[in-house]
């Protein structure tokens, strides 16, 4: 719904963030429609300029202001120096987004990141977007690829990577295994409990002993255990619906202490 303006407190941001292949714009549709079917009032952000096609229709886009391919032509750049270059001029058009964005009354404001993780968690620009957006008011939400899941190393690396994109951009995070539908029951209960118990994964890191990258694995398990990044994890399905009353469990934990929205109209 469309208003001058908008209440502040109530606008709060949720960041889709994973690797390449994790799911994300499906995961930001599939909560949208949940969110709709709910009767929660959201918008979805479009911040990736390179998506040929997205599974859901974005309320802002960055595509409107932002083209691969100009940026290409104009500034004689390859696919990958385009993509590093549109995400600097993202951090640019900032002031045309929040304008948008101020015609709105919403609890939710659903952000689609590019799908290159690096574009978003580690230039200097994603900072300048968060920033204006409104950074005490926002939360990310961590896709995992379970294909990098399968093995105990492999896990370890990913929390990794998910423990430094936290840090980097200081924001709260809720971690969750995505396309938990390709997965055996079998299989998610194991991750799940490397998550939820460390002295499970780290049984399961010595049995993979004979596996050189385990050296180096087992000292990362010792930095996130010394760290207390190990706590919970949601096992979600964009395809099955499964997990995502959990996703807004969580997130109204973090913004509201647990308790729906309530709007005045």
């Amino acid at each position: 719904m469309l208003v001058h303006g908008y209440e502040g407190d109530f606008m709060n941001n949720i960041f889709f963030v994973g690797t390449a292949g994790s799911g994300k714009s499906t995961m930001v549709g599939a909560f949208k429609k949940w969110l709709d079917d709910n009767e929660i009032d959201s918008v979805i952000v479009n911040l990736d300029p390179g998506a040929e096609k997205l599974p859901y229709v974005p309320d802002i886009d960055i595509r409107e202001w932002i083209n691969l391919d100009d940026v290409m032509s104009q500034c004689g750049l390859g696919p990958n120096g385009a993509q590093i270059a549109a995400a600097d001029l993202m951090a640019v058009n900032m002031n045309r987004i929040t304008e948008v964005l101020d015609g709105y009354n919403v609890d939710y404001v659903l952000v689609d990141t590019p799908g290159q993780l690096e574009l978003f968690a580690f230039r200097e620009s994603s900072q300048v977007v968060v920033n204006a957006m409104g950074r005490e008011n926002s939360m990310m939400v961590y896709l995992s690829d379970p294909t990098l899941y399968r093995s105990a190393n492999g896990f370890v690396s990913t929390l990794t990577l998910a423990s430094l994109v936290q840090f980097r951009m200081n924001m709260p995070i809720i971690n969750i295994l995505s396309k938990s539908d390709v997965l055996k029951e079998s299989e998610i209960d194991r991750i799940l409990d490397w998550y939820n118990n460390s002295d499970s994964l780290y049984g399961c890191l010595l049995d993979e002993d004979s596996n050189p990258e385990s050296i180096i694995g087992m000292e990362l398990f010792r930095a996130l255990e010394d760290g207390g990044i190990f706590g919970e994890m949601r096992s979600v399905s964009s395809e099955t619906g499964v997990g995502l009353p959990e996703i807004y469990a969580a997130v109204q934990l973090q913004f509201r202490g647990g308790e729906d929205a309530e709007r005045d109209n």
